[in-house]
């Protein structure tokens, strides 16, 4: 175990997920998550050696509040004086950054120049680094973007055709996230398989409540599906993913609804849980389309043949497909979305092995399909928290 670990730390408008890592061998030793930041009743609750415990953030309850409960938590178990610096999620860092940073205040202004691209995002994650630099004084703070990764994809991936002037003058672009997951799970992938990841032809699909799908060449970012924001591309859990714009004037025409109203309804109330009206959990919709639920059947079909879509269509940016590799807390655990993204995908050569499928869940890598001798499915857990730390302690000199 280092004797230096890294603080890794994801911050929402309202909450703050934390985690303690050893960089060198993964290990988790403290994680947390504050809910209901800036109001009366905002808690952090802590788990350490399997043990959970809830603690009140009501005489402070913002982020700042939250990471000082989390230092007077790591005081109490002697970890405070190992933190050796602090990793930080930053959603989007534009077309400023390709790859992580030690932050200073030319950072934190260019975080915040991005703001635009990023509203709910950006000023929660300055948030965080804020406040860890206050209660965290003295030590490195590192800035890891969900849009670094797929800085290496091509203009006539990421344009978006509409006058370019908007570009020119608003950086108006797909930018794509989840790239720290997709940068992990690239390179596990291959080791996995015993490939060389710059010889692999991979389509990964990220899927949770958020979801997206990229196409990775030689190690690197060729398109994905999410573009300016992570409401375009995929079906998500509450996302409407792709849909024609024209539903926005629709919409405002034949309900009185707003601009914001609008982009609230698409982000927050659409995807698994508008179709099925009944949750934008996967395992929910999942034992309810097994009882005959006809939404959660619909939403189920919706989800997997959006996905297979795209994946044959990443399979064009990487240039053919090798391996399609399924992550995330969906991809990693349900069978039943990944045989049915395999089934419509047949014609890309890949045939299912139920029992495989059925074994590589809760955490267990594995091939889901028959050995072709052509593309195979794989399962790989993804360790975002994991790979922030690593990328942390390697800046920090730790």
């Amino acid at each position: 175990m280092s004797d230096k670990l890294i603080l890794v730390l994801n911050c929402g408008s309202s909450s703050l997920k934390g985690a303690v890592l050893d960089s060198a061998s993964g290990e988790v030793l403290l994680s947390c998550l504050a809910e209901k930041l800036n109001l009366s009743d905002a808690f952090i609750t802590f788990k350490i050696n399997g043990e959970k415990e809830q603690v009140s953030l009501a005489a402070q309850p913002n982020h700042t509040g939250a990471v000082g409960a989390l230092l007077a938590e790591l005081q109490k178990h002697g970890l405070d004086s190992r933190i050796g610096a602090v990793g930080h999620r930053v959603v989007s860092g534009g077309e400023a950054y390709s790859e992580s940073v030690l932050i200073d205040e030319q950072v934190l202004a260019a975080v915040e120049k991005c703001i635009p691209l990023a509203p709910l995002h950006n000023p929660a994650n300055l948030l965080g680094i804020r406040a860890a630099q206050d209660i965290f004084k003295g030590l490195p703070n590192v800035a890891v973007f969900d849009t670094a990764f797929h800085q290496t994809m091509p203009a006539h991936a990421y344009t978006y055709a509409i006058p370019r002037r908007f570009y020119r003058d608003f950086s108006l672009r797909r930018y794509g996230f989840h790239g720290t997951s997709y940068r992990f799970v690239a390179d596990e992938a291959a080791r996995f398989l015993g490939k060389d990841k710059n010889s692999l032809r991979m389509v990964i699909a990220h899927l949770g409540n958020g979801a997206s799908v990229a196409a990775i060449k030689n190690g690197e970012s060729q398109d994905t599906s999410m573009g300016l924001t992570p409401l375009e591309g995929l079906v998500m859990g509450t996302r409407s993913g792709d849909l024609d714009p024209s539903v926005f004037s629709f919409l405002a025409d034949n309900t009185g609804l707003g601009i914001q109203e609008i982009t609230d309804l698409l982000n927050k109330q659409s995807g698994l849980l508008g179709i099925s009206e009944l949750s934008n959990d996967c395992r929910t919709i999942e034992e309810e389309a097994a009882k005959g639920h006809e939404g959660a059947l619909l939403a189920l079909e919706i989800f997997a043949y959006r996905l297979a879509k795209y994946v044959a269509s990443m399979a064009v940016a990487a240039g053919g497909l090798d391996a399609l590799v399924f992550t995330g807390g969906i991809g990693e655990n349900s069978a039943l979305v990944r045989a049915k993204v395999v089934g419509y995908c047949e014609f890309l050569g890949l045939k299912l092995n139920e029992e495989k499928n059925l074994a590589a869940r809760f955490g267990n890598a594995g091939v889901i399909t028959e050995d072709t001798g052509g593309a195979v499915a794989v399962v790989i857990p993804t360790n975002e928290e994991l790979m922030i730390a690593q990328d942390t302690a390697r800046l920090s000199g730790l």
